[in-house]
């Protein structure tokens, strides 16, 4: 008895901040829903991540009077039901995982939206940051310039594997294999040539190296193993 008098003692009620508050637990294949205890038979359901579902989610929502709505900010996972609830005109907190996974004892996705719908009626949860629409497009464009430029850096440092296997010391010649002499002549040996002299067209005025150690550099063994692979890397 003295246990549970203690108990109760330490309980602090807190005010409700938003009485018609939902929380979400978004994952990649499930987003469980929770909604104010009273509004339905079931305050929280389990739904699908297929577009159909997320209509289901909205009209549940709309359903149980809910108008403003907790959700984690997990992967990508989010975005298509941020959308689609903003569009629905909810009010929609997208909350950093780590304000609402500090708290132990919640077994499963169902707790974990029930917990964030409890912590979002208090007004205990802040929203992150969202770009404007137009702020978001930038950034997805500088993301992909980012993505494209590392990934020329791996194709560069594929193709200099490449050449250095089939022993055409190119990077004797040149800094940079991407330049113009660079290009002409792995262009020129994706064309099938294979000739040192011919290679000689292929060289910018700029390039100091004398001809006998151009000559030198740009001899390969050509075997046809290592052909394929630098073939297989430049395309």
């Amino acid at each position: 008895m003295k246990k549970r008098a203690s108990v109760k003692e330490s309980m602090v009620n807190m005010p409700l901040l938003n009485p018609n508050a939902a929380g979400i637990d978004v994952g990649d294949t499930v987003h469980a829903v929770a909604v104010p205890e009273g509004r339905d038979e079931t305050p929280v359901k389990s739904f699908g991540a297929m577009t159909c579902d997320l209509e289901a989610i909205a009209a549940w929502l709309q359903e149980c009077g809910v108008d403003t709505v907790a959700m984690e900010s997990t992967g990508v996972y989010w975005k298509p039901l941020f959308s689609l609830l903003i569009q629905r005109g909810f009010e929609v907190y997208l909350v950093n995982a780590k304000q609402v996974k500090n708290v132990s004892g919640r077994k499963n996705d169902e707790d974990d939206a029930r917990w964030i719908q409890k912590l979002h009626s208090c007004g205990l949860l802040k929203s992150s940051y969202l770009p404007e629409d137009e702020q978001e497009a930038l950034r997805t464009l500088v993301r992909h310039r980012r993505t494209l430029m590392q990934d020329r850096g791996r194709c560069v440092l594929r193709m200099q594997k490449a050449l250095e296997v089939m022993n055409v010391k190119l990077h004797t010649l040149i800094r940079d294999i991407t330049g113009k002499t660079g290009t002409r002549i792995i262009e020129a040996i994706l064309r099938g040539e294979r000739t040192p002299e011919v290679f000689l067209a292929c060289i910018e005025s700029n390039i100091r190296a004398d001809r006998a150690t151009i000559l030198k550099s740009l001899q390969g063994n050509w075997r046809e193993a290592h052909q394929q692979h630098s073939d297989e890397k430049e395309a």
